[in-house]
């Protein structure tokens, strides 16, 4: 097959075969009502089993995102797909709690493949369409609703033990399809795990972009294992009702995710997961009060929309930060996300068992979209000053600024190239340490008329450098106010002029 037709192969192919690792990564949540009437379970224990598949599934995304770059995606999915059959058929064999957590935490490999797409596509496209790709391969989360819909009906059928050897069917098949399908020859990384983890650990960036992910994905993988059994067990529906609004709450936040990776492509993703933050925020407070079905499906299906588009938009600013870490930066912050689904389905279980209310679980959904949002508009502001920052010292003319009260506070390349003023000699000073004398007192008085009436003087003038040498400049001084109309800064920018210019 020609080199070409497979790069075109990759992204349904490995599209697919996340969504059959994410098939099987659920299907114990998706078939704990018919599970729990066979094998004596107690609230806790069901918690604690749904919850289990998440640890595997979360703590292995860093070691798979980083032998995605070393080895390919080929081989990692063929593996990962032909040793998912051994939990998957020890599952149809359980018969106590023990045996369901040791099949649970196995069939967390169905859930830990996820880093490797989104470390393996991204070679095939250029970096405006990261976003975009990155989403599409998220609609493998589109697994998740096909277990929690077709699980409970095969269930109801014949039996749940069946149900469950069904989803060996397409794992055989994914293997198959990689090995042939696969790209032998995708590009390699070959530097150390832990090279590679010491350049990115101490970059607050990394644990800002884990955090809000640990919050998007979290509360979607949180969702999708404790729906099912919760819609039973709060509001008397029926397993398959149950399942089949589990799999739309999957469904919506599958096809936000893509939506989530365009707007980032398209638009500042800072601003696209400000708006996110701030409707979790609202989500968390909805479901808090949500007394009845109705209320609580408009929460969850909020929380669906919301995070969808965040999960889609927190992978495009990963590439921006980490152009060159980005396999080993995206299994961390997919870990820390799918290690924010852990722990909401315990702490749910455990607040509902102390004072028999959901409320303040849910709030904290709430209250973390809340620290995200205060995060998020941080880091936005910060990059735009750090832009500004780096404007100003590689700027091409020197530049310098005072505040009111005409003491130097910032200056750039330039500034030290034409004076010979480093900023750390000049910072709290006065500019007339460029003085020359050449410029007489009528000169300036006019100079700082004009410059209060109009807020901008531009003109030639002879100044002094560090070394005692004249030199011509032109210079343009601007005025910078507040809101209401007080000066704040005064920045100078100017050239020197050369002697063919003075010619």
């Amino acid at each position: 097959m020609k080199m070409q037709n497979v790069k075109k192969f990759q992204l349904p192919l490995q599209t697919l075969s996340l969504v059959t690792g994410f098939m099987v990564w659920v299907l114990l949540s998706s078939l704990m009502s018919f599970i729990k009437q066979d094998i004596a379970l107690t609230a806790g224990q069901i918690s604690l089993i749904t919850a289990v598949p998440v640890i595997l599934g979360s703590v292995l995304r860093v070691p798979l995102g980083y032998y995605t770059n070393r080895f390919g995606a080929r081989g990692l999915f063929i593996l990962s797909m032909l040793f998912l059959v051994l939990p998957v058929g020890y599952l149809s064999m359980a018969d106590s709690f023990i045996d369901l957590i040791i099949a649970g935490l196995f069939l967390g490999i169905g859930g830990a493949i996820f880093s490797v797409g989104v470390t393996s596509l991204p070679k095939y496209y250029p970096k405006e369409k990261h976003g975009f790709v990155n989403g599409i391969y998220g609609v493998g989360n589109i697994g998740t609703a096909i277990t929690s819909f077709g699980a409970p009906i095969i269930a109801g059928m014949y039996d749940w033990r069946v149900a469950v050897l069904v989803f060996i069917i397409p794992l055989i098949i994914l293997a198959v399809f990689n090995f042939i399908l696969g790209d032998r020859n995708e590009p390699k990384v070959d530097t150390s795990l832990k090279q590679q983890i010491m350049s990115v650990y101490k970059n607050n960036k990394l644990w800002f972009l884990s955090f809000f992910y640990f919050l998007t994905f979290g509360s979607f993988v949180a969702l999708t294992v404790y729906l099912p059994n919760f819609l039973v067990s709060e509001f008397q529906l029926s397993e398959v009702d149950a399942g089949l609004r589990t799999a739309g709450f999957i469904v919506l936040c599958t096809l936000m995710r893509p939506i989530g990776g365009w707007l980032g492509d398209k638009f500042d993703p800072f601003k696209v997961l400000m708006v996110v933050f701030a409707g979790l925020t609202v989500s968390g407070i909805l479901l808090s009060f949500s007394p009845t079905i109705v209320l609580y499906t408009v929460g969850s299906l909020s929380v669906a929309f919301f995070s969808g588009i965040g999960n889609g938009t927190i992978f495009k600013l990963v590439p921006l930060y980490f152009t060159k870490q980005a396999g080993i930066v995206n299994g961390i912050v997919a870990a820390m996300g799918g290690l924010g689904g852990f722990f909401p389905p315990i702490i749910l279980t455990l607040v509902f068992e102390i004072n028999g209310h959901y409320a303040i679980g849910f709030m904290a959904l709430s209250q973390f979209a809340l620290a995200s949002l205060i995060i998020i508009v941080w880091m936005f502001y910060t990059d735009k000053l750090n832009i500004s920052d780096y404007i100003v010292k590689n700027a091409g003319q020197a530049i310098l600024v005072t505040d009111e009260n005409l003491r130097i506070t910032k200056t750039n390349r330039a500034f030290e190239q034409i004076t010979g003023y480093r900023e750390d000699d000049v910072i709290g000073r006065n500019p007339n340490v460029l003085n020359s004398g050449e410029q007489g007192n009528d000169f300036y008085k006019k100079m700082w008329n004009q410059l209060n009436q109009t807020g901008i003087w531009q003109g030639e003038i002879v100044n002094k450098r560090k070394s005692g040498e004249l030199y011509k400049q032109w210079l343009s001084i601007s005025t910078l106010k507040d809101a209401g109309d007080n000066i704040t800064n005064y920045v100078g920018v100017f050239g020197e002029i050369s002697d063919a210019e003075k010619a």
